[in-house]
């Protein structure tokens, strides 16, 4: 059965390790919440600051009192403290559970509760709930319950009780030394470790290379004259140059291009002046009185009537030998 509990009022616990469970509805400007607990003595303060468990000290050294982190559940956010009941030291008689918004006030955190489970029963219901109402709203840290021994056994007390001055003043109450020095040495005022780093800055990006201009040319002064003289840089020599056509020469004409005919040789294959008949092609009638061997070579005089009886057939090229 779970009791819900109003504030002030306590249940008696029969479970040995218990799991107190702080949950709240995260959401626009709300503050992330941390658990933490106090292990008091007798005087009702802690005996030395490892009697105090939080996020920069999660466990203490008896190994009775550790906390369990952060968990996202189907209702919100959590952070959980569990603490063996049965093997807290005997000179422990008050156990704290602390509430604590890094700074920010506690109006700002909704459906705030704490959950007592028995460690043991992994599913099942927890023993007792109860909802935690700011009384101002400017509370910044706030003790929700306390476990505390009553004869041999524990019970769990419903308190609800603020501070406005953070987890620091709250600590500071019960006996937890706080060196507010800087660079001091102490877990109390160091950061959370959850806490994400700033970014470093990004490097610096160079700024683009300028084109350099060209240096001026090299200038050596000259013996007995007051200015100096310009030397001109030497060509590079590296690559030969190309050869100087000689002078003198008549400029020769294009490979390939078509050349002028001379006109005293007309071009070997086209028809010959008249006076100079082409070879093989049929020649002007003869003139009276031109023999047949006057006429165009190999071919027969013009027809008088009767046939020469000194025609020849030209003679054959030795192509034709034998064939």
């Amino acid at each position: 059965m779970t009791h819900a509990m109003l504030k002030g009022s306590n249940v008696p616990l029969q479970a040995t390790t218990v799991r107190a469970v702080l949950r709240w509805t995260p959401g626009q400007g709300v503050p992330d919440v941390d658990a933490s607990a106090l292990l008091l003595g007798p005087d009702d303060r802690v005996r030395s600051d490892e009697d105090f468990v939080f996020y920069n000290q999660p466990r203490h050294p008896s190994g009775q009192v550790w906390r369990l982190g952060k968990k996202r559940v189907a209702e919100g956010l959590t952070d959980t403290i569990q603490t063996d009941l049965a093997g807290v030291e005997a000179s422990v008689g008050r156990i704290l559970l602390v509430a604590s918004a890094d700074g920010v006030a506690f109006d700002r955190v909704t459906s705030l509760r704490i959950l007592i489970h028995d460690a043991a029963a992994a599913d099942a219901e927890p023993l007792a709930y109860f909802d935690i109402k700011p009384e101002t709203g400017q509370e910044t840290a706030l003790i929700c319950g306390e476990l505390y021994r009553r004869g041999e056994g524990w019970k769990f007390r419903a308190l609800g009780e603020g501070y406005s001055n953070g987890l620091k003043g709250l600590a500071t109450d019960f006996g937890i030394s706080v060196d507010e020095s800087e660079g001091a040495d102490d877990p109390v005022s160091a950061p959370r470790p959850d806490t994400a780093p700033s970014a470093p800055a990004p490097p610096s990006q160079p700024a683009p290379a300028q084109p350099s201009a060209p240096p001026p040319p090299a200038v050596a002064p000259v013996v007995g004259s007051e200015e100096p003289t310009t030397v001109q840089p030497v060509p590079d020599v590296s690559r030969p140059l190309p050869p100087e056509q000689p002078t003198g020469v008549p400029a020769q004409p294009a490979y390939g291009y078509p050349q002028q005919p001379p006109p005293a040789q007309p071009a070997y294959g086209y028809p010959q002046p008249a006076a100079r008949p082409g070879y093989g092609y049929p020649q002007a009638p003869a003139a009276a009185g031109v023999t047949g061997a006057q006429s165009g070579y190999g071919y027969p005089p013009p027809a008088s009537g009767a046939p020469d009886p000194d025609f020849r057939l030209p003679p054959q090229g030795p192509q034709f030998v034998g064939r």
